[in-house]
């Protein structure tokens, strides 16, 4: 048994929905730093590395995804 398949889907979801879209006003940190991702102003490195911590729960949620499909 991996890593990946130890941690509970709920867990994952509700990650990716509190920490993936914190803070929720005025706009979550994910959507603005894949703006400024878009917009090639993302540049600062605690940018990079806001974008990679709001990123994370949602990457975890996906391969979660992928890996009950593949082995469905």
């Amino acid at each position: 048994m991996s890593t990946l398949d130890s941690i509970p889907f709920s867990l994952a979801i509700i990650a990716a929905l509190t920490l993936g879209l914190a803070p929720f006003f005025p706009e979550p940190h994910l959507i603005e730093k894949l703006r400024m991702l878009a917009a090639g102003t993302l540049v600062r490195p605690i940018d990079i590395f806001d974008l990679v911590l709001h990123a994370a729960p949602w990457l975890l949620v996906l391969a979660k995804a992928l890996r009950a499909l593949t082995a469905a």
